[in-house]
């Protein structure tokens, strides 16, 4: 009966904005909000050795709903997961309730919220409360924010708060300022613009054990600072976190081993004459900040950590994310946590950068021919920390500049070229590096991957998409080769299949197709999508934050609408 009601929500919210509407112009009442269902129905697959789970068939779903009034606004997401969340979701997440709510008041100075609210301060390296439902996050706070804004140029945040994990919060009690000032108008900047602020964020936890040599009130500051000059744009963080108790191997707060932390991260670039370029040099050392400071357990193999729970701030990994199913096996995560798995794999975060440079070649040039081409090139390498490093006992002293272990590298190259009104065309080279001892246990794999695609448009409205990539690897699955078609009938329908074949594993009876077919109708706001075929084990990642998956097999259908 309660999974009957909640089917039943979305209509009759629907109906209620339909009677609202009614009357909007009397009372000037506006309702909004949106429905999403991801569901899938696992299934044995005996090709793989895989039986589905006890409970097979599975669902994450949300209802969010908004009224506003005037300067006031209140809305509230109910979220059901029946009969259980996806595979490897958060376990917090489970049957049907309420996940967040809020009542906000604001005007043109000044903004009030009360209940569950998102934020960020600068790049989010300090705190990022925030959602997405495809890796299974909510980081929302519980609590009260207040945003003050004199002036135009003049931006200042406080707030307090409990972090959200699953359909509860976390025990540690959030604090936090931010400040943004912009001087562009004060120095009387015509063609520049100049802005700076800084940030505090504070986390108070009751500590259990006895005699600890660090503060219950972990205090965390950065500033940070932003310059545009025609086409040139430079920007500067930097972040410290006060002495705290780092985790050990399992996970567990070591009194013994007691560190602060802090992050640089700095970005420029340029654009313009079809140029453009931008580069990002970050260096981190133990930035892993939660809202409690011992992870949740939920077996002996996983704590709240592996579903990105109870984690205060942001840090994604900087690199290219590619649409490439082939470039998506090796893809790397952002070291920030002090990791001494054992001598000699000893971690204090991460040192590395990115850069991006594109160039359109013009039309009707040597080169570029009668549509022009487009050129993208990207590296990033990232490493361990310098320094010297002691297992027993655990401790570590890094240096500022330089490099450590290799973790990753990836450099490609893009070349996009339009052949004529109707034909385009995608070449794509990746290399890349993956330590896969360092990040996660296993050996080095180096990779070359090379993708074709072509995108045909019959009309404005129809089209096909053809893709070949193929992975030549020397380690671990090994060689990969892959192909996808996708045919967009109209604006309403479209079909897709692809598969990726892991043809060069070492082990005959690994040697596996991961087919997909399934295809979307979409009309207004509303989308449906239904799909068949196998899922490959590993991280699905979203942005440079990932999330680990099982191996599988089965349907999967999902629904998005809005009002």
């Amino acid at each position: 009966m309660k999974k009957l009601l909640f089917l039943l929500l979305p209509l009759a919210t629907v109906s209620l904005y339909a009677q609202e509407e009614e009357v909007e112009e009397k009372e000037q009442v506006r309702v909004y909000g949106g429905f999403e269902s991801n569901a899938q129905w696992y299934l044995n697959d005996s090709g793989r050795g895989i039986d589905h789970p006890e409970k097979p068939l599975r669902s994450n779903s949300y209802l969010q709903a908004n009224a506003q009034y005037s300067n006031f606004s209140a809305g509230l997401q109910i979220e059901a997961y029946e009969e259980n969340a996806l595979l490897n979701y958060n376990p917090g997440y489970e049957g049907v309730d309420v996940g967040t709510y809020y009542f906000d008041y604001k005007t043109e100075k000044i903004q009030l919220t009360a209940g569950y609210f998102y934020e960020q301060f600068g790049s989010g390296l300090l705190l990022r409360a925030w959602e997405d439902r495809a890796l299974g996050i909510n980081t929302a706070l519980r609590g009260g924010r207040v945003i003050y804004t004199p002036t135009y140029n003049v931006k200042l945040t406080a707030l307090y708060g409990q972090q959200r994990s699953g359909f509860d919060v976390s025990e540690g009690q959030i604090f936090g300022f931010d400040s943004d000032f912009n001087v562009s108008s004060l120095l009387k900047f015509e063609e520049s613009d100049l802005s700076f602020g800084v940030s505090y964020v504070g986390r108070y936890e009751k500590v259990d054990i006895p005699d600890p040599v660090f503060d219950e009130l972990t205090n965390a500051f950065a500033g940070k600072v932003n310059f545009i000059h025609n086409s040139f744009y430079v920007s500067a963080e930097y972040d410290y976190k006060q002495k705290d108790a780092v985790l050990d191997v399992q996970n567990r707060i070591n009194n013994d081993f007691v560190k602060a932390g802090n992050a640089i991260l700095l970005n420029f670039g340029y654009t313009g004459n079809g140029l453009g370029i931008d580069a990002t040099v970050r260096r981190i050392e133990n930035m892993s900040f939660l809202s409690e400071r011992e992870p949740t357990f939920v077996d002996a193999n996983s704590s709240s950590l592996n579903f990105n729970d109870k984690v205060l701030n942001f840090t994604p990994a900087l690199t290219k994310q590619h649409h490439s199913n082939l470039a998506n096996i090796y893809v790397y995560q952002a070291q920030g946590k002090v990791d001494f798995i054992g001598e000699p794999i000893m971690k204090a975060g991460e040192t590395g950068g990115q850069i991006d440079i594109f160039y359109e070649i013009p039309k009707e040039s040597a080169l570029g021919g009668k549509y022009g081409t487009k050129i993208g090139l990207n590296a990033s390498s990232w490493y361990n920390l310098p320094g010297n490093y002691r297992f027993a006992p655990a401790d570590y002293d890094t240096d500022l500049f330089g490099v450590g272990e290799k973790y990753f590298s990836d450099y490609n190259v893009e070349i996009k070229k339009r052949v004529s009104e109707t034909l385009i065309t995608n070449f794509y080279y990746i290399n890349q590096y993956y330590n896969t001892q360092w990040i996660q246990g296993g050996e080095i794999v180096k990779s070359n991957i090379v993708t074709g695609e072509a995108v045909y448009n019959f009309d404005t409205t129809k089209s096909i998409r053809v893709e070949a990539e193929h992975m030549w690897a020397d380690a671990d699955r090994k060689n990969w080769a892959g192909g996808t078609v996708e045919l967009n009938l109209n604006d309403k329908y479209s079909f897709y299949v692809w598969d990726i074949y892991n043809y060069g594993n070492d082990d005959s009876s690994m040697q596996t197709h991961y087919y997909n077919v399934g295809g979307a109708y979409r009309h207004g706001a509303m989308r449906v999508g239904v799909n068949y075929g196998r899922q490959r084990g590993g991280l699905v990642c979203v942005g440079g934050v990932c999330r680990f998956v099982p191996e599988s097999t089965g349907f999967s259908l999902s629904l998005s609408t809005a009002f």
